[in-house]
């Protein structure tokens, strides 16, 4: 019996272009009046995820891929200590055209300017800002050269198409934040519906009691997957808990 929804949200819970439809906010509402858990998890961090407007539409979230699981009340993290920190950045600054950001606990710093994110440009690298470390991110590099960069307690992940990569502890991935965020709920995985579209989603995807994939998802979300649900921008996965779930 699925108690709990979890959603991702970047082409999955929200259309291509950032929203949230009022069709979906109407039926996430109605899973809360139902008595069914609400859930977010993200690679986002919390503060962009308040600027949409909706971080009140769920009880708990895993942001950050899990470095930072946000509950009721108190928040479990799974961040990248700065040393192991300075070391990657430094490794990647070596790269001719690499540009650097680091999302820490004050917000996200960059060692250049990058206008869609509008980071504070941070001109001490590899020394960090002061405050929690969750995420580094890199572009203008090769896979070879961020192999080269990661460390024996971080991972990467290509986001983007490769134009992108992040790092995170090993600590912090979406399949442990879901874990994490459902137990504190007394509840497991099986009795959890996942929603997702993208590489991080997967594992989620794969282990929870329902695994929907959208249907503009990647081609291995959707083969892991117990059932495909619409496009993201014709509201997929509120349209299935509408007829699958609340029916």
């Amino acid at each position: 019996m699925i108690k709990a929804l979890i959603f991702d949200l970047d082409n999955t819970l929200l259309r291509s272009d950032k929203s949230l439809s009022a069709y979906s906010r109407g039926v996430l509402r109605r899973c809360r009046e139902r008595g069914l858990r609400v859930f977010a998890a993200s690679a986002r961090p919390e503060r962009t995820i308040r600027e949409f407007g909706i971080f009140e539409e769920f009880e708990a979230l895993v942001t950050l891929n899990g470095a930072r699981v946000v509950l009721p009340g108190r928040v479990l993290l799974n961040g990248i200590s700065a040393r192991t920190g300075e070391i990657i950045v430094s490794r990647l600054l070596g790269v001719p055209g690499a540009v650097v950001s680091v999302e820490m606990s004050g917000g996200l710093y960059a060692s250049a300017p990058i206008p869609e994110w509008n980071p504070t440009v941070w001109g001490s690298f590899p020394t960090l800002p002061a405050g929690e470390l969750y995420k580094i991110l890199v572009s203008g590099v090769a896979e070879p050269d961020v192999r080269r960069a990661v460390t024996e307690d971080t991972y990467f992940t290509a986001i983007e198409g490769g134009k992108l990569y992040q790092f995170m502890s090993r600590a912090a991935a979406k399949r442990h934040g879901v874990r994490e965020l459902l137990a504190a709920f007394g509840l497991t995985p099986e009795e959890a519906a996942y929603f997702g579209d993208d590489w991080d989603d997967l594992e989620p995807v794969r282990t929870c009691g329902l695994g929907v994939a959208m249907a503009n998802a990647i081609p291995e979300v959707k083969a892991v997957a117990d059932v495909v649900a619409g496009h993201c921008d014709e509201d997929g996965a509120a349209r299935f808990v509408e007829e699958k779930i609340l029916c």
